[in-house]
C-alpha cells in the first residue's frame, strides 16, 4: 500500500465524518455542542466509549507493548472494570442531581470557587497531555509510512492531523461526536479481527492453535504476585487500574460529556455498565493481537521499526500491517482502525477541552447565546493550537512506551481531583477554600519527588501506578488539615 493509497483511504475517511458533522451540525448552539441536548441513546454513547476509551494508544501500543510485559496489562484493565463501577453508582447521580454542564461545577457548590478551578485546571493539564499522547501516536505512524516518502516534516503532519479534526467539530461539538465515535469504534473493532485473522492464516493457524501453541505461553502470563516491590505487582496495577478509571472517566470532562449527553441517570448508568464489560474484553483481544505480531516478526525475522535511531514497538504492528505481505485488506482495515481508534478520542477530547474552558474558566453560561457562540469558536480554534505545539513538543522529549507514559502522567494530574471529589463525597466537612490550591500543588510534588527516589534506596521498590490513589489520599489528608471544624454540609443546607 503506497503513501499515495493511504492518503486517499483517509480523504475519503474524513469526507463520511464530514457529512455526519454537517447533520449533526446544523443547530451550532452551545446546548448541543456542550450537550447534545441530552437526547443520545445510551446504547450509541456505550458503543462509541469503546472506541473513545481505547483510543490509538491501546491501538498500537498496547499490542506493542507485549514483549516488554506480556499480559500484565490485564491486571491494570480488572481494575478499570471496578473503575467503571464506581464511576456509574457514585459519580454520575451526583452529575445528574446537580444538572451540570461541566462537572467541576460540583466542586464549586461543594466548596468554593478555588476548589473549582484547580479541578478544572487539573482536568485541562490532564487532558492536553493525554490528548497530545494519543495524537502523537498517530502522527508519527503517519510521518512513518506516509508524510516521510515525501519528505514532509512531523511537524506539518501534525498540524493537518488536528486541523481535519477542527474541521468536523467545530459545529456540532459532542452531538457529532456521539455520532463519529460509533462509526470509528465500528471501524476499529473490524480492523483488529482482520487483522488477527490474516495473520493466523499466514501463519496456518486456527485460533485453538494460537491459543494452545507454545509461543503465546511466552507472552500470555497475566498475573505477577511474586515480587511485590516489583511495579507490575497485581495489587499495585488492580488498585492503580481502578483508580486510573475512577479519574481519567469519571473525573474527566471528556468521557463524563458523552455520558451526560444521555437522556437520564438510568441510561447514562445502563451505558457504562455494558461498556465496562465490552472494554474488558476488546482489550484481552488486544493482548492476544499484540502476542500474535511478535510471533509473526519472529518467524518471518521482521524487525522493530526505528524511530530516531532506537527501537519503536509502537511501531510493529503498523509495519506488520503495512509492509509484511499480508495482503491489501489489512493494510485498509488497519489505517482505518488507526484513524478510527486515534481520533474518536482525540476529537472527544477537543470539544472537552473547549467546553471546560468555556464554562469553567470564561463563565459562557452567563454570558448571552450569541457572545457565548463566539467565545465558544474562538476558543475551539484555541484549543487545537495548543494541541498542536504539544504534541509536536513529544517527539522531543517521549522516551517511553505511549501506553506507559500515559498512565504515569495521570497519576501526577488526576491526583489532586481524585483528592477534592472523595473529600466532597465522603465528608461533610467545609474547608478553607483559598488555601486548596497549596493543598494540590504539594500533593503533586510529593508523589513527583517520591517517583524519583532511586529504587536501591527503598529496598529494590518500585512505584508503579498506586501513585495515583497515593496522590489522591495525599491531597485528601491536605484538605482534612484545611477543612472548617465548625462548618459541614449540615449547617450551609448544601447537598451533593
Amino acid at each position: 500500500m503506497t503513501a499515495f493509497h493511504i492518503l486517499l483511504l483517509i480523504g475519503g475517511y474524513f469526507i463520511v465524518l464530514l457529512l455526519i458533522s454537517y447533520f449533526t451540525g446544523k443547530n451550532d448552539s452551545n446546548e448541543d455542542f456542550f450537550k447534545a441536548g441530552k437526547q443520545s441513546p445510551w446504547y450509541l454513547v456505550a458503543f462509541g466509549m469503546v472506541g473513545a476509551s481505547l483510543s490509538g494508544v491501546t491501538f498500537i501500543s498496547v499490542p506493542g507493548w507485549v514483549d516488554a510485559s506480556q499480559f500484565s496489562y490485564m491486571q491494570v484493565v480488572f481494575g478499570y472494570f471496578l473503575g467503571y463501577l464506581v464511576t456509574a453508582y457514585v459519580l454520575l447521580p451526583i452529575y445528574y442531581k446537580q444538572n451540570v454542564t461541566s462537572i467541576y461545577e460540583y466542586l464549586d457548590t461543594r466548596f468554593g470557587f478555588v476548589s473549582y478551578k484547580v479541578g478544572a485546571i487539573s482536568f485541562f493539564v490532564s487532558r492536553v497531555l493525554g490528548a497530545a499522547f494519543r495524537l502523537f501516536l498517530v502522527a508519527i505512524v503517519l510521518q512513518q509510512f506516509v508524510f516521510d516518502s515525501w519528505n514532509v516534516p512531523f511537524e506539518i503532519t501534525v498540524i493537518l492531523s488536528i486541523l481535519l479534526i477542527w474541521i468536523y467539530t467545530f459545529k456540532g461539538g459532542i452531538k457529532t461526536i456521539v455520532w463519529t465515535d460509533t462509526l470509528q469504534t465500528l471501524f476499529m473493532l473490524v480492523s483488529v479481527g482482520l487483522s488477527i485473522y490474516f495473520i493466523l492464516n499466514k501463519l496456518e493457524w486456527t485460533m485453538g492453535d494460537f491459543l494452545g501453541s507454545t509461543e503465546l505461553s511466552k507472552y500470555s502470563k497475566t498475573f505477577f504476585t511474586g515480587d511485590f516491590f516489583a511495579k507490575n505487582h497485581l495489587l499495585k496495577s488492580f488498585l492503580g487500574g481502578m483508580f486510573v478509571t475512577i479519574c481519567m472517566t469519571g473525573l474527566d470532562q471528556d468521557m463524563m460529556q458523552k455520558n451526560l449527553t444521555c437522556k437520564n441517570l438510568k441510561d447514562a448508568q445502563k451505558n457504562m455498565v455494558s461498556f465496562s464489560f465490552v472494554l474488558v474484553f476488546v482489550t484481552f483481544v488486544f493482548m492476544l493481537l499484540g502476542a500474535l505480531l511478535f510471533i509473526y516478526a519472529e518467524k518471518y525475522q521482521i524487525a522493530t521499526p526505528l524511530m530516531d535511531g532506537s527501537p519503536k514497538s509502537d511501531l510493529l504492528f503498523p509495519e506488520i500491517a503495512l509492509n509484511s505481505g499480508l495482503g491489501i485488506t489489512v493494510a485498509i482495515t488497519f489505517m482505518l482502525g488507526l484513524i478510527a481508534a486515534a481520533y474518536s478520542s482525540a476529537d472527544s477530547a477537543l470539544t472537552s477541552l473547549t467546553t471546560s474552558f468555556c464554562v469553567d474558566f470564561l463563565g459562557t453560561a452567563k454570558k448571552s447565546e450569541i457572545a457565548a457562540k463566539k467565545i465558544r469558536r474562538k476558543t475551539h480554534i484555541g484549543m487545537s493550537i495548543l494541541l498542536i505545539i504539544v504534541v509536536i513538543s513529544f517527539k522531543y522529549v517521549l522516551d517511553r512506551n505511549v501506553i506507559d507514559g500515559l498512565l504515569t502522567v495521570a497519576s501526577y494530574t488526576y491526583g489532586p481531583l481524585l483528592g477534592l471529589f472523595s473529600f466532597g463525597i465522603f465528608t461533610k466537612y467545609q474547608i478553607k477554600d483559598k488555601y486548596v490550591w497549596m493543598v494540590a500543588l504539594a500533593s503533586v510534588l510529593i508523589v513527583l519527588t517520591l517517583a524519583k527516589i532511586p529504587p536501591e534506596l527503598l529496598s529494590g521498590y518500585q512505584f508503579g501506578y498506586e501513585l495515583l490513589p497515593l496522590n489522591g489520599l495525599i491531597t485528601f489528608i491536605g484538605l482534612w488539615l484545611i477543612r472548617d471544624k465548625k462548618t459541614t454540609l449540615s449547617t450551609n443546607n448544601q447537598t451533593l
